[in-house]
């Protein structure tokens, strides 16, 4: 069984009695420990077809199945726990919070979980040392550079050890160097710790860390 299907998916936005569409007729399938790029130009939607497969939005027509079970078949509460549990977010600007430090934003999704954070103290030590961040867990965002910023999200991506990652532009906001070091962070998440990674990307060299690619443009896969 396939871990991400998408099947006859479409997207199109209200601009006042104008609808544009922004996602025609997608499908693919996507399999456990896949490394997958999502790549095409600025307004191809490649990012809505992420958000849409994350539960952050609603298709206009078509269905997203995450380990077989359709999105559009779940309530609000199982919908929100499989966005917490079963799918980490990383996003291009890292969205940390600037008066938590490493550790306390690494750990604030098992916080918004209910779960109980001493639990989790051989995770955390474990995931810092898979990010490198072992000596900055007591920094705040405002301490740290942009790739660190990055890593302290991908690790709160990890800590609810979820089965996909969902990365939109993760190295959009560094420079080559660093990002360089942040698509072999990925690479490695996934060779090692055998986690689905979806990036969406517009950056070829970006695109070829994945094992496969599906190129979008002007809202259809072209391959």
């Amino acid at each position: 069984m396939s871990i991400i299907e998408i099947k006859d998916l479409n997207k199109t936005y209200k601009l006042g009695e104008v609808g544009v569409e922004v996602l025609k007729d997608i499908n693919f399938t996507i399999e456990k420990s896949e490394f997958v790029s999502i790549m095409g130009p600025s307004g191809s939607g490649k990012s809505t077809l992420l958000y849409l497969i994350g539960g952050l939005d609603k298709p206009t027509k078509g269905e997203i199945f995450i380990n077989g079970k359709a999105i559009s078949t779940m309530k609000d509460k199982e919908e929100s726990i499989m966005r917490r549990r079963d799918i980490g977010f990383v996003f291009q600007f890292y969205n940390l919070i600037p008066n938590l430090n490493v550790e306390e934003n690494i750990m604030l999704p098992l916080l918004l979980d209910g779960k109980k954070m001493k639990k989790y103290n051989n995770e955390l030590n474990e995931i810092l040392n898979i990010v490198g961040l072992e000596d900055r867990r007591h920094h705040t965002p405002r301490e740290l550079s942009g790739g660190q910023q990055q890593r302290v999200a991908i690790a709160r991506a990890l800590i609810n050890q979820p089965e996909i990652i969902l990365a939109d532009e993760p190295i959009g906001n560094l420079d080559s160097k660093t990002g360089t070091e942040i698509m072999q962070l990925f690479s490695k998440i996934n060779k090692e710790k055998g986690k689905t990674i979806l990036q969406v990307t517009h950056s070829k060299e970006s695109a070829e860390y994945g094992n496969r690619l599906i190129n979008v443009k002007d809202g259809r896969v072209e391959n």
